[in-house]
């Protein structure tokens, strides 16, 4: 089952080439790539199995996600978000699956954990207002993730340490207006746009926090596992971009010259060179990935004590495996020379998506800090370790 998503995702390779240059246009994905995406379930990987999800583990949704970037990665990009909120349904009741889900379920999910919005205590649940950003996916969500502010009168309500309470909304997509703020340098076909919501209702089972314990107990949704999961799956987006541009520096190092020789590309030995060292950054980087998260995944899972080495060495992968496919796609970019400016050449897209794909909190250098305070015995206080 685990290999037929990753099949399911290499499948829609075509569909989605198909559409590229419409995608960068509409500044989201066309209907029938986002369809083909939610009747795959490559828009739910981490949905729970409670709710009649997949709950697929990090390392195969890493997987399908790769293939989905390695053709474009702004679809790549918004499988990774989609499924990744899929994964907070498991701090919602089961019983409100087929409300979130369907049956059979079909979760489309977008939205920010960023707290940008305020939630006022009104009988049964909460009042919500806010704007919320980077909302990718935005067009064919169903349901929209909401972090507020919890108000007490008109200050935040304070936690005991003195820091704002916050808790997050599922909802209704149809109650929101998009805003039209996506006009970007790379990932456009993402429609990562703002959202606005004033005064909805959200009822209180329809409301959750990070801070309490999730109701479904799998690995998957541990407090030590949670970011890994979710973060594999970003760094499973700029690898794929990374491939997705070596193979189209190949195509186009086999096509054309240059105006200072008519030797091809390929035949010129630096050619050579940086793009075999940049298989190899992005190999490498690969397999510390997939060697490191699957010894957390193992480690979280079978209960041991302290996995905090595990803990630190996949979230220490997850980041260099960022930079590094941008190391490689810059190799590549600048081996191919003035050719590479073009937008008729993919290479071009590739370049851009990258460089916004490491924008992602998982590829923040804080992340190799948090690290290394680990690899020198401290005990990072962020959550997660």
């Amino acid at each position: 089952m685990e290999a037929d998503i990753v099949a399911a995702a290499n499948e829609l390779v075509p569909l989605i080439r198909a559409h590229q240059k419409h995608a960068e246009q509409l500044r989201r994905q066309p209907a029938e790539v986002a369809e083909a995406l939610a009747a795959a379930g490559l828009l739910q990987m981490y949905l729970p199995k409670s709710m009649g999800g997949p709950e697929y583990p990090p390392l195969t949704a890493f997987r399908a996600i790769e293939a989905l970037s390695r053709a474009d990665g702004s679809t790549g990009w918004c499988a990774m978000i989609a499924s990744s909120l899929s994964a907070f349904m498991a701090w919602m009741p089961v019983e409100l699956g087929p409300l979130f889900a369907g049956v059979p379920p079909d979760f489309r999910g977008a939205g920010s954990v960023r707290a940008m919005g305020r939630a006022r205590p009104v009988e049964g649940g909460w009042q919500v207002s806010g704007q919320w950003d980077f909302a990718s996916g935005l067009h064919h969500a169903r349901w929209l993730n909401c972090t507020c502010v919890v108000m007490h009168g008109d200050a935040p309500r304070l936690s005991p340490a003195g820091t704002p309470v916050t808790r997050t909304m599922w909802v209704p997509a149809s109650a929101a207006t998009i805003l039209d703020t996506w006009s970007v340098v790379g990932l456009r076909a993402t429609g990562s746009h703002d959202f606005a919501v004033y005064d909805v209702f959200v009822p209180a089972a329809h409301s959750y926090s990070l801070a309490e314990p999730p109701r479904d107990p799998a690995t998957l949704y541990h407090p030590r596992m949670l970011l890994i999961s979710l973060w594999t799956a970003t760094a499973a987006n700029a690898l794929g971009i990374a491939r997705g541009a070596i193979d189209a520096f190949v195509d186009l190092a086999g096509r054309v010259s240059s105006t200072m020789s008519t030797a091809l590309l390929r035949d010129r030995p630096l050619v050579q060179t940086r793009v075999a060292e940049a298989a190899a950054i992005v190999q490498a980087a690969r397999a510390y990935v997939c060697t490191a998260v699957g010894r957390a995944w193992d480690a979280v899972g079978n209960g041991i004590e302290d996995p905090a080495p595990m803990v630190a060495d996949a979230r220490l992968a997850i980041v260099h495996a960022m930079h590094e496919a941008v190391r490689a796609v810059d190799l590549v970019f600048h081996a191919a020379g003035t050719n590479a400016v073009y937008s008729r050449n993919p290479l071009e897209r590739y370049f851009r998506d990258v460089h916004v794909s490491v924008q992602h909190a998982a590829g923040l250098p804080g992340q190799y800090e948090i690290a290394g305070k680990v690899l020198l015995g401290l005990r990072p206080t962020d959550p997660g370790w």
